[in-house]
Formats: structure tokens, C-alpha cells, sequence
């Protein structure tokens, strides 16, 4: 039930209690008691030079950060022929001490990505019960955004990431915020703006550009067996705002598009009349 890391930022030191000495009487000390802490579904934990040690998905996941010591001998388990009753005991070891560094990725079954402005809270706004903020300016976004989505009997969740620009994956702009949500995610979803709002950019060119970025992200998840690399998953050009251009003009991106890529599919949509919805909803299903 937890959601946030926010507990570890505010006390980032933990320490399990000790055990106890041996008592007379043949009576061993009590073993230190566990400390177990709480994290979020998609936790990541990484040692202080980023080499990943454990990825905490799935109700029940747990990692063992630092072992307890091992427990001294008491007086009894010392004695022998020539000591029957020795008057010492073995101290206990000292537990582990450790640094970690824990970093939360959305666990998500689609992203959906594009440049700043490209309409991607206005899309998971209109697919899911989502309320980002929504604003007409770059970066409006600046954490993911989850939502779920029902198509017929299926549901599946759907992050809006916070947008990138050339040199995301060296971390310029929100670059590696963005990248590093998508990850998890099966399916990649381009958010393309049909009516550009900076005049001097052509969707052709976002697509370039982010492609670009996925191909160069290197995650931290790629030391995971099994790793699929971003390229090689499935994705879905989506031509957002089609209600502010003609049905020819349209129709002339999404040419230009498929010249360009011609394996990706490609769909339409308004994002704030509806118009080609349902049918992206059914396809990224």
C-alpha cells in the first residue's frame, strides 16, 4: 500500500535493533528483531555506484539490504573436560552496514511520449479518469501521470510522462525523469501535435528526434535478464490534434510518416472532441 519514497528522503537512516546477551541459566539472548521496510511497487535498488541489486515488482517482491551478526556463544556451548563452568562467553559479530540508493519507475503497460505541448495529458485525460494538469506551455508536466483504461473487459494503465527534447538521454531538460518511467512499460505510444505549436518543427522531425532518444537511453533495467531494449518493443504513432487542420493536411502528415517509418502504425486523434479514441484505446490493447 505504499506510494511514494518520501519517508526515506525525510529519514534516509534505518537500523534494526540489536540482540540481546546471554543470560544464566542456559538461557541464549534474543535475536535481534527485522527491519522491514515498505516500498512502492517498481522500486529499484541500486549500491551508492549504481550497479542494480534488486527490482521490486509484484505483491510480496523483498531484497535483503544488510544481514544481521551472528550471535555469540554463551558460557555452556564453551565448556569442556578441563573447564566445566567457564566464566566467558564469544561476543556477538556486528550486523551489515550498508548504502543503497532506492528510485521509483512507474509500472506502467503503456507510455505515451512526445515533445513538450504534444496533447500526451490531454490523451490520458481522455482515455483514462486521470486529471493531469493540462496547459498550453512546455513542461506543463513535470511527474508521470497514471491512469487506467477499460477497453471491453480489459483494463490496462497508461503513463504520461513529462516530455523531452534533444539530449534527453544525457539527462538535458526532463530527460532521464521521462526516461526512466518507460522502462517497464510493453508498449510505446509516439504523441505526435498535427499542428506543431513552434512553428519551426515538423512532427516527422519529433519522431526523429525521440527515436533518437530511446535508442541512446541506456536504464538501469538493462542489467535485468530478459531486458527487452526500447527499440525493440512495440510502438504506435498517434497524430494528436487533427481537429485544428483540414482532413487534407491530415492526411499529408501521415504520408510523410509512413515515407519515414513505414513499419509503425499510425492513428489519428483529437484528444479534446473524442474523435478516434475508442479505435487507439481497441489497437493498444
Amino acid at each position: 500500500q505504499e506510494t511514494t519514497l518520501l519517508n526515506y528522503h525525510r529519514s534516509p537512516h534505518r537500523r534494526a535493533d540489536n540482540g540481546t546477551p546471554g543470560m544464566g541459566d542456559f538461557r541464549q539472548g534474543k535475536t535481534g528483531a527485522d527491519i522491514i521496510l515498505p516500498v512502492p511497487e517498481g522500486t529499484v535498488v541500486k549500491s551508492t555506484s549504481g550497479e542494480l541489486l534488486a527490482d521490486l515488482t509484484g505483491a510480496g517482491a523483498r531484497f535483503v539490504v544488510a544481514e544481521g551478526g551472528r550471535g555469540g556463544l554463551g558460557n555452556a556451548a564453551l565448556a569442556s573436560k578441563a573447564r566445566k563452568a567457564p566464566g566467558f562467553a564469544l561476543l556477538g559479530e556486528p550486523g551489515e552496514e550498508r548504502d543503497v540508493v532506492l528510485e521509483l519507475k512507474s509500472v506502467a503497460d503503456v507510455a505515451l511520449v512526445g515533445f513538450p505541448s504534444a496533447g500526451k495529458s490531454s490523451l490520458i485525460a481522455a482515455m483514462s479518469s486521470a486529471r493531469p494538469k493540462i496547459a498550453d506551455y512546455p513542461f506543463t508536466t513535470l511527474v508521470p501521470n497514471l491512469g487506467v483504461v477499460s477497453a471491453g473487459d480489459t483494463r490496462y494503465t497508461v503513463a504520461d510522462v513529462p516530455g523531452l527534447i534533444p539530449g534527453a538521454s544525457q539527462g538535458k531538460g526532463l530527460g532521464l525523469d521521462f526516461l526512466r518511467h518507460i522502462e517497464r512499460c510493453a508498449v510505446i505510444v509516439h504523441v505526435l501535435d498535427t499542428a506543431a505549436f513552434e512553428t519551426d518543427r515538423e512532427p516527422v522531425e519529433d519522431l526523429r528526434i525521440i527515436e533518437a532518444e530511446l535508442a541512446a537511453y541506456q536504464g538501469d533495467l538493462t542489467q535485468v535478464e530478459g531486458y527487452v531494449p526500447l527499440m525493440e518493443r512495440p510502438r504506435v504513432i498517434v497524430l494528436n490534434k487533427i481537429d485544428t487542420i483540414s482532413p487534407e493536411e491530415v492526411q499529408k502528415r501521415i504520408d510523410c510518416i509512413h515515407t519515414a517509418y513505414p513499419d509503425i502504425p499510425v492513428m489519428t486523434i483529437s484528444a479534446l472532441t473524442g474523435e478516434g479514441l475508442d479505435e487507439v484505446v481497441d489497437y493498444i490493447l
